[in-house]
C-alpha cells in the first residue's frame, strides 16, 4: 500500500520466533527452555518449520476474520484463509477461546515491536510516531476491541505481560516526541491508541472491509493534529490505557420477598 508521503517507510517485519506463540517460551539464548526462559534446564525440540509457518498464516488469517467478522467468525473461514486444512487448524488451535487468546497475544506482541523498532531506527521523534501509527493499522489492532468486548479473559497473566510491554513501549515512542517538542503535550496513550483503534477498523453495518485505502489517509490527517505547538485545548485530561480497561459490572443479588 502506498503510504502518505510524511511518514517513514513501513515497520519491518516482526522479530523470528514472535509468532510461535504455543511453543515454550524462549531463554536470553533464544532456545526454548534455555536458562531465563522459565523452562527446565534440557533441551527442548525446536517446532518444525512448516509448524511455525502454518501457526503464523493462522493466527493472520484468524486475525483478518475477525476484523470482519467479530471473534465469532467461522473456523472453516479462517482455515480457507490461512490455506490450510480444518484438522491442522483444530491440531493448532483446539477450541475458539485458545484461537482468541493468540490472536490477540499476537497482535500485541507485534505492534509492541512495532513502537521498539520506530524509535529505535527513525532519527525524528515524529516520524518515528508516524511509523508506527501506520505500522500499527497494517497489523489490524482495531480488531483487538471487539475481541475485549466479549467476555474475553483480559486478566491472564500472558496478556497482561503483553498489555504491559505494549503500553511501555509506546508510552515511551511519545514522550520521545513530547520531550523534542515536536508532539503535543495534552494528549497520553489511551488518546493515541483509541483514534488507532477506531480509524483502522471498517464501519459497522456496511461492507466496507478494503479499509487501507481510507485509513492510512485518515490517520495522518490525525497525525498532523498531534503536531506541537497545539492549535486548540484538548476537553477532558490526557488518557492512559489503564483508562481504556473494561471493568467487570458488579452482579447484583435479586431481593427475595
Amino acid at each position: 500500500m502506498k503510504r502518505p508521503t510524511t511518514t517513514a517507510a513501513a515497520a519491518p517485519s516482526a522479530p523470528a520466533g514472535a509468532v510461535d506463540l504455543a511453543a515454550p517460551k524462549a531463554g536470553r539464548s533464544g532456545v526454548p527452555g534455555a536458562p531465563g526462559g522459565g523452562g527446565s534446564a534440557g533441551p527442548v525440540p525446536r517446532p518444525r518449520a512448516d509448524a511455525v509457518r502454518n501457526r503464523e498464516r493462522i493466527l493472520a488469517a484468524a486475525r483478518e476474520a475477525f476484523v470482519e467478522f467479530g471473534s465469532a467468525a467461522p473456523f472453516d473461514e479462517v482455515a480457507r484463509r490461512a490455506g490450510i486444512g480444518n484438522a491442522t487448524l483444530y491440531r493448532h488451535f483446539p477450541d475458539r477461546d485458545t484461537l482468541v487468546h493468540h490472536v490477540v497475544l499476537f497482535t500485541t506482541e507485534r505492534v509492541t515491536a512495532s513502537a521498539e523498532d520506530s524509535l529505535a531506527e527513525e532519527s525524528d521523534a515524529f516520524a518515528a510516531l508516524c511509523r508506527f501509527t501506520h505500522a500499527a493499522a497494517d497489523e489490524r489492532i482495531g480488531a483487538l476491541c471487539p475481541m475485549l468486548a466479549d467476555g474475553f479473559d483480559q486478566d491472564h497473566p500472558e496478556l497482561l505481560a503483553a498489555r504491559t510491554a505494549l503500553a511501555e513501549a509506546v508510552e515511551t515512542l511519545l514522550a520521545a516526541g513530547q520531550a523534542a517538542g515536536l508532539v503535543r503535550a495534552d494528549i497520553g496513550v489511551g488518546d493515541l491508541m483509541v483514534a488507532l483503534s477506531q480509524l483502522s477498523r471498517p464501519l459497522p453495518g456496511t461492507a466496507c472491509f478494503d479499509t487501507d485505502r481510507f485509513a492510512h489517509r485518515h490517520l495522518q490527517l490525525f497525525l498532523d493534529g498531534l503536531r506541537a505547538p497545539a492549535r486548540s485545548e484538548l476537553p477532558g485530561s490526557a488518557a492512559t490505557l489503564a483508562d481504556l480497561t473494561l471493568k467487570p459490572t458488579p452482579k447484583t443479588t435479586p431481593k427475595t420477598m
